[in-house]
């Protein structure tokens, strides 16, 4: 498989309607997109007619599938009922049997650089996982952020399951702080990655930057067909940190971000937008930017995961230390968010779908930030409506 780093020419920043925590090369410049393009997998607006979900909810944790883990951060349920699941700071991949909670290391992701918020960060299976048995992870190296997938061979011994990563994308700036680090295939078949800044605020507006950036990209790396600027990798700009992307029954995407003192968002977000950082944080009534559908103080929140179950998005917070549920109609939140299991488990930091009305859950005690327990870090099945 063919490595490649995108290729840095100036362009000129375009502000767009839009919705809205080192130096790497930058992106190839493109044409400004179409008013009549939508991409697959973009939020097109639909309110009118369509279902929502009760104005109110419910959470039931279920049970502990696993404890005792040491700063997870991506999770990917595999086929037929296993889970693997990222260490930040460790740079490994271990298996979790999902019934009986017992763990397999895969191996160590070699080139994994952890330090602040860098590390190995998201993870997602390949499209064609059934036949190719392909992990993609999202990691922070000495140089950049990057995404590689490597080789899961279940038949060879624990701690040397994972074969040597192969470059897919990189030199996405690195910092300290604002890594991003979520990735996820959308149901375009396309590889989403979610950005930060890295603390350098004006890359969110730098239209040649990686940073504070949606990207969508083939499996391959390259700049996905039908991206709004031209031969591309960026999707959406204007981001601060993104660490969580969701799409719904229509597959429409949505994202949440962190904002830096005073709102935490949660978007919707079409080809081409604009969220506004740093220019603006949170809702704005300028035209160039495109408001989120919800928002918090972010000592409420402090988003990370996002999925989507049961006509809502549900959104993992690290410093809130609750989860969010956001009932949606079409694009927009039909009812105020309602807020589950605030202070229970401590930070919460990656939240994925599962089978019907299940979702796997994620702490993130571990990390730097939190208060360790006497389980330190686990994952949680719950139950929610």
């Amino acid at each position: 498989m063919r490595r490649r780093a995108v290729t840095a020419v100036s362009a000129v920043a375009a502000l767009l309607l839009a919705a809205g925590c080192s130096a790497g090369s930058g992106i190839r410049s493109g044409r400004t997109p179409s008013s009549s393009g939508t991409a697959p997998g973009a939020s097109a607006p639909g309110q009118a007619g369509e279902h929502a979900p009760p104005a109110k909810g419910s959470v039931r944790v279920v049970r502990t599938v696993a404890d005792h883990l040491k700063t997870p951060w991506g999770l990917a349920p595999l086929p037929g009922g296993a889970l693997l699941v990222s260490s930040r700071d460790d740079g490994t991949v271990t298996r979790i049997d999902e019934k009986t909670g017992k763990k397999t290391e895969l191996g160590t992701v070699p080139g994994v650089s952890a330090a602040g918020e860098g590390g190995l960060l998201g993870i997602t299976l390949s499209p064609g996982y059934a036949s190719d048995h392909l992990v993609y992870a999202y990691l922070t190296t000495d140089s950049d952020n990057r995404i590689v997938r490597m080789l899961y061979d279940a038949h060879k011994p624990a701690g040397e399951q994972l074969g040597a990563p192969d470059t897919v994308f990189k030199g996405i700036p690195k910092g300290m702080i604002h890594n991003g680090g979520r990735i996820a295939f959308g149901p375009d078949g396309m590889l989403y990655a979610g950005t930060g800044e890295s603390g350098d605020r004006g890359l969110a507006q730098d239209r040649t930057s990686l940073g504070g950036k949606i990207l969508r990209m083939t499996p391959d790396g390259e700049p996905a067909p039908g991206n709004p600027f031209g031969n591309s990798a960026v999707y959406s700009l204007g981001h601060r940190n993104v660490q969580g992307l969701a799409w719904d029954d229509k597959q429409r995407l949505f994202a949440s971000e962190f904002g830096q003192d005073t709102w935490d968002e949660v978007n919707a977000i079409r080809p081409g937008d604009n969220g506004g950082w740093p220019i603006t944080e949170g809702k704005s009534a300028d035209p160039r930017f495109h408001s989120p559908l919800a928002q918090w103080h972010t000592d409420m929140a402090s988003p990370s995961g996002l999925a989507y179950a049961e006509g809502s998005l549900w959104m993992a917070g690290l410093r809130g230390q609750r989860l969010w549920r956001v009932p949606l109609r079409g694009t927009e939140a039909s009812a105020p968010p309602q807020a589950f299991l605030t202070a229970a488990y401590g930070r919460l930091r990656t939240v994925v779908a599962a089978d019907g009305n299940r979702l796997w859950l994620t702490t993130s005690n571990t990390d730097g930030r939190g208060k360790p327990s006497k389980t330190d870090d686990r994952i949680l099945e719950v139950e929610v409506k």
